[in-house]
């Protein structure tokens, strides 16, 4: 059977093809070798179908495929044949004759108000609803493992967005002690699940961050790994959608958002993604979708960091300081040395390398110089206002901090409370 080590090299080193294409057929071996394949009961609850019908687009092979030679899809609301008492009659005896070994796919939030009154699946035979809240914890409980897909099931994503009539929560609020695997995503990225769930079948619950996500997708920001990075570390800011240099100040939310959206990319066959088609990344993976991601076009709000109170624009003006330092001692160097430069980095729109050259760097290191009188006038009203006046910060809206989302998912005294290493990162 394949190794977790050799399990986890596919993941990351399969970006640019179909995950499943690859993966998949090791785990049909393993499941072979064990002569059984696993039950899977996937819940739609508060949600748009987004998630399943992502994940119908798995190629190479396609769904048909996956589910004859991989699991058991024993429920699924909107690809099964059976309706109403006979599908949720199934779903009751599924349930009680695999539990303890199947394994729960959770999408969409639940919905608590009037004791889940907005969400059902069906009735009883007296008429009572089945509400959502009474069948996820019904499954919840029973089952082996469940993932939760999806940014909604997640944490709660736009069904449970202010001013939130129904009450809805993600999943992990209802099924509380028991371990909830997060694969946020509007909608989640195929390979994001069929990687998941690969992973759960063979190996059992994998690597997981604060935010109870799989570190083997969501370790690095979209920033860290973004094509348009350089653009950034050179203060080159598109001012439109489609306009060249990085989408930052018109509302790229890559630099707090976690995925590998960047390397293993969308669109069945992964040939584009948002920042490919000159439009920002609105932050779909991120606990805090949509609320404090919005408006979409508008930039970051103000950051807060200990003694210091900096808005999105001295972000950028710090960033642009230490590029330009960098620039002015490589510039050094190389006059000292007799060189030039003789490699562009990727995507730069940089051409000239003699006196525009010498002209940026002059610019950037007279920024540098007056960055420190800029972190101390920082608290001033006009420097939390961005030089461009359509471009508005985001007005901060109640919402649940990164670490107080982190200890809602940490599971039950049995398992082992992760470190809040992504929790500190969020916040810086």
């Amino acid at each position: 059977m394949i190794t977790r080590r050799e399990f986890i090299k596919l993941c990351l080193s399969s970006a640019a093809l179909t995950l499943s294409g690859v993966l998949l057929p090791k785990v049909v071996e393993a499941l072979d070798e064990r002569g059984e394949k696993v039950t899977v009961i996937w819940l739609e609850m508060m949600t748009c179908t987004g998630d399943f019908l992502s994940f119908a687009n798995t190629l190479n092979p396609d769904v048909e495929q996956l589910l004859k030679d991989t699991i058991r899809l024993e429920y699924q609301n909107t690809l099964m044949a059976a309706e109403g008492e006979l599908a949720l009659k199934h779903l009751y005896d599924v349930a009680t004759r695999e539990a303890g070994k199947y394994i729960l796919v959770a999408e969409g939030t639940v919905p608590t108000r009037e004791n889940g009154f907005y969400g059902n699946i069906g009735y009883y035979q007296d008429g009572t609803p089945l509400t959502n809240l009474e069948a996820v914890k019904f499954l919840g409980e029973r089952a082996k493992h469940v993932i939760a897909i999806g940014s909604c099931a997640s944490f709660g994503g736009p069904y449970a967005a202010d001013p939130n009539p129904s009450g809805s929560v993600p999943v992990h609020k209802v099924l509380k002690g028991i371990q909830v695997i997060n694969v946020p995503g509007c909608p989640a990225h195929p390979d994001w699940f069929v990687g998941t769930l690969s992973h759960v079948i063979l190996y059992g619950v994998p690597n997981l961050d604060a935010m109870g996500r799989p570190r083997m997708f969501y370790e690095h920001t979209i920033h860290e790994f973004c094509p348009r990075r350089q653009h950034f570390e050179n203060g080159i800011f598109a001012k439109y959608p489609g306009d060249d240099g990085c989408l930052f100040q018109i509302g790229c939310k890559g630099p707090v958002t976690y995925s590998d959206c960047p390397t293993r990319k969308w669109n069945s066959m992964h040939i584009n993604w948002p920042i490919g088609a000159n439009t920002p990344c609105i932050g779909c993976a991120s606990p805090e979708f949509p609320d404090r991601m919005s408006p979409f076009f508008a930039h970051l709000p103000d950051v807060k960091l200990p003694k210091i109170n900096a808005n999105a624009s001295l972000i950028g003006k710090a960033a642009v300081g230490t590029a330009a330092f960098a620039i002015g001692t490589h510039a050094i160097v190389s006059a000292s040395k007799g060189r030039i430069y003789k490699h562009l980095v990727e995507s730069s729109e940089t051409k000239d390398v003699g006196k525009a050259l010498g002209n940026i760097v002059k610019e950037k290191l007279n920024e540098f110089e007056s960055f420190d009188e800029d972190l101390q006038d920082a608290d001033k009203s006009a420097l939390m206002t961005d030089e461009n006046p359509t471009a508005k910060p985001i007005e901060e809206k109640s919402s649940k901090n990164s670490e107080e989302i982190a200890e809602e998912l940490a599971p039950g005294p049995k398992v082992k409370k992760p470190k809040k290493l992504v929790a500190k990162k969020l916040r810086r």
